[in-house]
Formats: C-alpha cells, sequence, structure tokens
C-alpha cells in the first residue's frame, strides 16, 4: 500500500513540472492545433494582447475574440462576467486570462520577499504561495506576476524588496519553491495559479542602482549570477516568465533574442509563453532601437515576447508585415499556440468560471494567518545582542518605553506590493507587545518623529518616556513607499531625523533595542554603536507585531540569516559576499592592495548572517572521500552542537571555492544549507551531499564544465565563519 500511494505522488508532483521539463500533453497540443488552424489574424492577435482593467471598448473588443488577457481586474463576479462574455459570445469561445501582482499574498499578507528568503525555509515559502494561490484564485485570478527572482547586489534598487537577495543558489531554491506552490501539482485545479518568473533578464543589475536603468554585465556574469534562478523557475515548471524593462549590452532585454530565444526557448525547452512587462515593448521607441510602436512590435516578438502587456504594439497592422514577408506568420502561430497551451494546462475551456462563494471560506482563513505569523517569526534576523539585553526578562520587567514613527503603524507592514491587504489586519509592534504583556508591563509609546521629515519636536516627549522606563524599544526604518518598484534610494542611512533621535534617547543610558522595519538592507554604521540590540524586523506582513513581540520575549528564538549584505556605506556598493579576488587582494599590509583608505572593505553584515539567543559550535569537519571524478557525489560531515541553554534552529550553509581554475572564480559559493533545530545541549551530525557537477562553471568557451583541481570546502553558519577542508577532483582517464 506505501509503494502504491508513492507512485501516486510521483505522477502528481511530475504533473506539475511537464512544462519545465519540456513534456507537452499530445491531447492538448492537438486541441490548440485545431483552434488555431479556426482563428482569424485579428483574433490570433487578440491573444497575443493583455489589457489593464475594463471598460466597455475593451468589452466590444472581447466579444470579437481580440483580446486574450486582463490584469487588474478583481473580484469572482466580476471576473466571472468578463469571461462569460469571451466564452459565450465570442466566435471562438477562447476563454480569458486574469492576471494580478499576487507577489507575496492575496488578501493575508505575508512578509515581503526579501524578508522571507531571510527565513531559508523553503517548505514554508512554499506553503505560504499555495496559500495566496488559494485565496486570489477564489476571486476568480488565474495568473499572478510572481515570483520575482532577480539577484540583486545594490540595495539602492528599490526592488531589492520583491526578491531572495544576492545569491543564485539561494535564488534558485526559493524561486523553485515559489513556483511549485502557486501552481501546485496540477494547473488544472481552480485553487492554483500559473506562476511568472521575472524580470527576465539582469533587472536587478540596474546601473547605480536606479529603476529602469542599464545593466551591463559579461555572459558570463548572466549565466552564473543572473540566470540560474530563471532556470530553476523554468526546471519547476513554471508556465509563465516576463521581459524586464532593462537593456543588457546595448539590447533591451524585450527585444533580445539570445536570451529569449536562443537560452530560453531554445536551450532550456521552454514550452510556456513570455509576457512583456508593462509596456515594456511600446518603451523599444524610448530605447532608440525602434522608430515607433509597430517596428517595437516587430523586434518583440521576433525576440520571443508572446504577450504584450499594456503596450498596444502587436496589431493588426502586422498582417501587412506578414504580406509582404517582413514578418514571418510562424512567428505569430508560435505565440499563440504558446499562449492556448498554457490556458488548456489552465483547464480553463473546461472550467473557465469561478464559484463565488469559496471566497468566504478562504480570504483570511485561520490557517493562512498562522502560516502568515510562523513565516514571520522565522523571517526575523537578530543583527546584534550586546549583554544579551534580549530576550527581554518579563520578570524584572516593569515598564518599555516603545519609540519610533513606526511602532504603531499599520501601512508599513505591509509592504511593497500588498494586493489586497488591508491595514485593518495588520498588527502592529505596539499591539504585539499589548497582546503578549497584557497589563502586566507598562507600554509607554511615543512616536518621536515622522519617517520622512526633519522635525525633532517630539524628541523630548520621547525623552520623558524613556526616563520613566526600564527598557527603550524603537521601531524605526522605512516606511512602506520607499523601497519596491520605482523607489531607488541614493541614501541607505534611516530618513528623516530617526538617527538624530537614537543618539538623543542613547543620552539616557537606558538600553535600547532597535528594531528595523525595512524592505532593504539599510547602512546602520552613525548609530549601531549607540544600540544594545539590533532585530531586522523588515516588513511582515499582517502579523509584524506579533512576531516581534514573540522574538523579543523570547517566546520565539530567532533564526533568520540575511540573504543580502548590508554595507557599512552606500560607498561600499555593490557588495556581495561571492566576489572576486584581484591580482592584489586585502590580505596583507601592504598599501598596494584592493581596498578603501578610509573605511574596511568588510561589510557590517555579512551574507548569511543572523545570532540566536543560544550559541551553535562547529566541530569535525570530514569529507568521505577527497578524491572525487565529475560524476561522483561529495559527501561532506560536520557536527553542529547546541552549546547553550535553550532550543534554537541554525541554518547551516556550504560554500566551496574552486582554488585554480581556467577563469576566475569568486572567493565563496553556496552550494547547500540545512536548517537545523537543536535543543540545547544537543548535537547533531550534518551531512550534505552535493553532486560534484554542482562545483562546476563556464570554461573560456563558455561551456559548463567541472574542471580538475583543489577545492575549498567552507561549512558554518554564516558567509565569514566555519570549518574549511579541501577535496580533489581529479579528471575522467
Amino acid at each position: 500500500m506505501k509503494n502504491i500511494i508513492r507512485i501516486v505522488l510521483i505522477f502528481g508532483f511530475s504533473k506539475a513540472l511537464l512544462l519545465g521539463q519540456g513534456i507537452l500533453s499530445a491531447d492538448i497540443e492537438q486541441k490548440v492545433d485545431v483552434l488555431l488552424s479556426q482563428m482569424t489574424f485579428a483574433e490570433k492577435i487578440g491573444q497575443m494582447t493583455q489589457f489593464s482593467g475594463i471598460n466597455e471598448d475593451y468589452e466590444a473588443l472581447v466579444r470579437k475574440g481580440q483580446i486574450g488577457s486582463f490584469l487588474n481586474v478583481i473580484g469572482a463576479e466580476e471576473t466571472n462576467r468578463i469571461q462569460k462574455i469571451a466564452v459565450e459570445e465570442s466566435r471562438l469561445g477562447i476563454p480569458l486570462v486574469i492576471g494580478l501582482d499576487v507577489i507575496h499574498g492575496y488578501r493575508t499578507i505575508f512578509p515581503i520577499p526579501l524578508a522571507a528568503s531571510a527565513s531559508w525555509d523553503t517548505v514554508l515559502i512554499r506553503k505560504a504561495a499555495e496559500i495566496a494561490a488559494k485565496e486570489a484564485a477564489s476571486a476568480g485570478i488565474h495568473w499572478t506576476f510572481a515570483p520575482m527572482v532577480d539577484i540583486a547586489r545594490d540595495a539602492r534598487w528599490g526592488r531589492i524588496a520583491e526578491g531572495a537577495g544576492e545569491d543564485p543558489f539561494l535564488g534558485a531554491a526559493v524561486a523553485r519553491a515559489q513556483v511549485l506552490g502557486f501552481q501546485g501539482e496540477d494547473l488544472s485545479d481552480p485553487l492554483t495559479l500559473l506562476a511568472c518568473a521575472k524580470h527576465y533578464v539582469g533587472y536587478g543589475a540596474a546601473e547605480g542602482g536606479r529603476d529602469y536603468n542599464t545593466v551591463d554585465v559579461s555572459e558570463r556574469t548572466l549565466r552564473e549570477i543572473y540566470l540560474p534562478p530563471f532556470k530553476a523557475a523554468v526546471d519547476a515548471g513554471v508556465g509563465t516568465l516576463m521581459s524586464a524593462f532593462n537593456e543588457i549590452g546595448g539590447v533591451p532585454t524585450s527585444a533580445n533574442q539570445f536570451t529569449l530565444r536562443t537560452i530560453l526557448k531554445g536551450e532550456w525547452g521552454f514550452n510556456g509563453f513570455v509576457v512583456s512587462d508593462w509596456n515594456s515593448i511600446g518603451e523599444l521607441v524610448a530605447h532608440g532601437i525602434a522608430k515607433d510602436r509597430l517596428e517595437a512590435g516587430v523586434k518583440g516578438l521576433t525576440a520571443g515576447i508572446d504577450m504584450d502587456m499594456e503596450g498596444r504594439c502587436y496589431t493588426s497592422d502586422m498582417e501587412a508585415l506578414v504580406a509582404d514577408e517582413i514578418l514571418s506568420e510562424e512567428l505569430i502561430n508560435d505565440a499563440v499556440r504558446r499562449i492556448l497551451r498554457i490556458k488548456f494546462y489552465l483547464g480553463l475551456f473546461e472550467h473557465p468560471y469561478i464559484d463565488e462563494n469559496i471566497q468566504k471560506e478562504l480570504i483570511l482563513h485561520r490557517d493562512h494567518i498562522q502560516t502568515a505569523l510562523d513565516l514571520a517569526r522565522e523571517s526575523i534576523v537578530l543583527l546584534k545582542n550586546e549583554k544579551s539585553v534580549l530576550p527581554l526578562n518579563r520578570k524584572k520587567l516593569n515598564s518599555i518605553a516603545l519609540i519610533g514613527p513606526l511602532a504603531n503603524d499599520k501601512d508599513s507592514p505591509l509592504g511593497t506590493w500588498r494586493c489586497q491587504g488591508r491595514q485593518e489586519d495588520v498588527v502592529t509592534v505596539y499591539e504585539g507587545l499589548k497582546n503578549k504583556f497584557g497589563d502586566d508591563v507598562k507600554i509607554i509609546y511615543v512616536k518621536g518623529c515622522d519617517v520622512k521629515n526633519n522635525s525633532c519636536s517630539g524628541f523630548d516627549k520621547a525623552i520623558k518616556a524613556v526616563q520613566k522606563a526600564d527598557v527603550v524599544v524603537m521601531v524605526m526604518g522605512e516606511s512602506a513607499d520607499m523601497s519596491g518598484e520605482a523607489a531607488s534610494r541614493a541614501d541607505l542611512n534611516l530618513p528623516g531625523v530617526q538617527a538624530e533621535l537614537i543618539n538623543a534617547i542613547a543620552e539616557t543610558n537606558k538600553p535600547i533595542v532597535l528594531v528595523l522595519m525595512n524592505g532593504r538592507p539599510i547602512t546602520l554604521s552613525n548609530i549601531e554603536s549607540k544600540v544594545s540590540a539590533i532585530v531586522e524586523a523588515w516588513q511582515l506582513g499582517i502579523q509584524h507585531g506579533n512576531a516581534v513581540a514573540d522574538v523579543l520575549v523570547g517566546d520565539v528564538n530567532p533564526s533568520g540569516k540575511l540573504t543580502a549584505t548590508f554595507p557599512r556605506t552606500v560607498g561600499q556598493i555593490p557588495i556581495h559576499y561571492n566576489h572576486k579576488n584581484s591580482g592584489r587582494p586585502n590580505i596583507s599590509l601592504d598599501k598596494f592592495t584592493s581596498k578603501y583608505i578610509d573605511l574596511p572593505s568588510s561589510p557590517l553584515y555579512p551574507f548569511g548572517y543572523g545570532l540566536s539567543y543560544t550559541e551553535f559550535k562547529y566541530t569535525g569537519i570530514e569529507v568521505e572521500n577527497n578524491r572525487l571524478a565529475p560524476s561522483d557525489e561529495l559527501v561532506v560531515n560536520i557536527n553542529v552542537k547546541n552549546a547553550g541553554s535553550c532550543d534554537g534552529v541554525e541554518i547551516v550553509q556550504f560554500y566551496i571555492r574552486d582554488l585554480v581554475g581556467s577563469v576566475t572564480r569568486p572567493v565563496k559559493e553556496l552550494k547547500g544549507f540545512q536548517r537545523v533545530s537543536l535543543k540545547a545541549g544537543e548535537l547533531k551530525t550534518v551531512q550534505f551531499r552535493i553532486p560534484v557537477r554542482n562545483l562546476g562553471a563556464y570554461d573560456l568557451d563558455m561551456n559548463y564544465t567541472v574542471e580538475p583541481g583543489e577545492f575549498s570546502i567552507m561549512v558554518g553558519g554564516n558567509s565569514i565563519d566555519g570549518l574549511t577542508t579541501t577535496v580533489e577532483v581529479v579528471r575522467l582517464k
């Protein structure tokens, strides 16, 4: 019986990966071909067109079969209404696919993606995506423009909030989890969402961290850093990708045949469809590679974009270009075939409508709220804890001065792209502490200042509150609109006069616990020494305050680890752990090495860093076989002990370095990680089994290969500290 169950599960799982594995349903392909053969040119172009919102003109086009998709149409009643027009009033009855930016929850808002990635918990991240899919699907949505899998090494870029940080290995793991969460095991399940990996590709490398800006990276960097999360999404069966706004080396990504056709649809065998970002095809005119929208449309279609989002570049004017053999109709047929294929996989032809009563059962279900709390707790990173000021000692605590513009803010915890999230659903830090302590501890709340303006008029009241309290909790950071799209920042210090307020409070000599609420790494060098503890709480969604309170009092031992490096100052950016060495690495006192003369080259807090209320000790790293062929598996064991007095979770990280190769390699590369639960005093042997193939790189000819030679193996609790050993990869005879 167990074997039968296992076979069923494997079959179901494999079904979710069909598109990614290049395996297509013969039945669906036949249906697509029959339908395509009946379509007029205008109907084909219609399938390739997506508009935002609905008006009477759009409804008329739906009746003519000349719109294939909408975004920003919300609610089961409204989506059913417009779907009915498409299915029952158009000539061929082709259903619409309805999309929405469901980024980190629909109504149940989870931590922003950067925060969630700090949990390193791909199981819980997948579960959050499943819940978001259920809630959104119950409201008539079929398609989410998520996950955003852009690698970001520049915290100035506002959209770093939407991704998993700076590392391609972790980014790939998170991308896979989100795709599987949104799409489930069967896309035809009415409570799943079609996922869309975005923004393809290199968008996170925008020059100067300025949104929509130019990108110029080598093919090596593109393949090793920016493409792996997209490849992981494709391998997980993602149905769609979204092309980006940026250019790469002079070619806008929405007109880039190399990335879209050669790599995505060629090398990777992607069988879903590509949608442009909002008017990114039309923006080819502004980029200066098309004279008008028609030429832009030809370039976008030729490159491999199948659906035009709000660009109005795919029009019936293309028919004349086909007649004149300027444009191949097969390109159009291929785009339509891909779109129809996904609509069949979604089951829209068989079940175009959603039950309008399901929403009441699913929206803000108690299980969803509990998952939001669980993920929020795991996303919190403890950056500093001087003299073990945390957790707060309930027995000795009579009063807390709660200070800061975000301490009772119901908007900022929702973060960027909060979909249908509402302030009324949010638990603030003030409310979380009140829920935790009741009347046992007095909470003296004073706002003190605003996030953005420079008024210091509230300082005196805040100082008086602090003087009456045992401990100070200051909730500072960014408002929700200061990160996300079109929210790049040149200065990453705390905005407004928040730093000045911290300095003023520090003069009271009361212990200060700084709780950060932000959508990106920020620079803390000017205030880090003034506070006793720093809790990176990000923007955690509707359960923000309860999660923070749980960590502050020790009901939850923080386990989060940074997935983006915190620089000392903006001048260090771009900064990332997996950098290359120069010919003069900064490893000596020699003046003529790669460093700053006014600042350490090291970050304030490195990738993978995070403290706990307990202490973890690593011993006994062992490699089972230190001479390996490229086809072998590397097996590494290490002992991890909880040497403290409370239970905890450690995120054990596995890094490698190729010491000598035909091309330069990073000083470290993450190749594995595990979340390990350890009771106080417990020791566990943690094992990593890594295919030697995963140690490879792109050689001088841009072929992925594992070159023979020595590799350093490093295992520890962050990208700086750990135990090291070596292995050798030998050439097969």
